[in-house]
C-alpha cells in the first residue's frame, strides 16, 4: 500500500513537469517564495534525503528502542500534514536551486521512482533495523521514513496548486 501510494503521489509530480517549459518554472510569485522549479528540487533534495536516512536505519541497527514525539505519532496516524502553510527554516529555503533543466528533473524524478522501489523491497523483507532522528520529529524506523516521504510530496501539492494559480496553469486538483 505504501509504495503505491508513493507512487500515485510522485506520479502526480512526475505528469504535470512536461506541462512546464524552463522559464515558467523559474518564476517566482513573490521574492520570497520559491518557484515551480524549487518546488520539485525541494521534494527531489528532501526525498532523497529521507531515503539516506532509511539506508541508515539499516547499516546503523541502533535507537530501534527510540520513539518518535506524540505529535508525530498523531500525524503518521492520520497519514498526513496538518492542514497548514509550514514555514521551514529559512537559511535552507533561500538555497533551494532552481533547476538546470526539463529532461535532467523529470530523469531524477524517475530514478526516485526506481530507488523507491529497490528500498521498498528492502523494507518488506530486512527484519534487523534501526531508526534515525528526524530533525522535528525525533526517531523513525524505515517504514515510517517511506511514510514520511510520500506524506512530505502530498503535502506539497497544495503550495504547487498556488504556484500553478500564479502562472496561469491548469488548476490541480490538490
Amino acid at each position: 500500500m505504501l509504495l503505491a501510494d508513493f507512487n500515485k503521489t510522485l506520479d502526480i509530480w512526475m505528469e504535470a513537469l512536461p506541462h512546464y517549459d524552463i522559464e515558467s518554472l523559474r518564476m517566482k510569485p513573490t521574492p520570497s517564495d520559491w518557484s515551480m522549479g524549487q518546488l520539485y528540487m525541494h521534494i527531489l533534495n528532501e526525498t532523497t534525503w529521507y531515503f539516506e536516512q532509511i539506508g541508515l536505519c539499516f547499516s546503523q541497527p541502533e535507537h530501534a528502542d527510540e520513539e518518535m514525539l506524540e505529535s508525530a505519532k498523531t500525524m503518521f496516524h492520520n497519514n498526513s500534514f496538518p492542514d497548514e502553510i509550514i514555514k521551514g527554516d529559512p537559511l535552507l529555503s533561500e538555497n533551494v536551486k532552481q533547476p538546470e533543466d526539463i529532461q535532467s528533473l523529470l530523469y531524477a524524478f524517475q530514478q526516485l521512482k526506481a530507488n523507491a522501489t529497490d528500498i521498498w523491497a528492502k523494507i518488506k523483507t530486512s527484519e534487523i533495523y534501526g531508526k534515525s532522528r528526524h530533525p522535528g520529529f525525533q526517531f523513525l524506523d524505515p517504514g515510517e521514513w517511506f511514510q514520511f516521504a510520500e506524506m512530505h510530496m502530498r503535502h506539497h501539492l497544495k503550495q504547487k496548486s498556488r504556484i500553478d494559480a500564479f502562472l496561469g496553469s491548469q488548476p490541480s486538483p490538490y
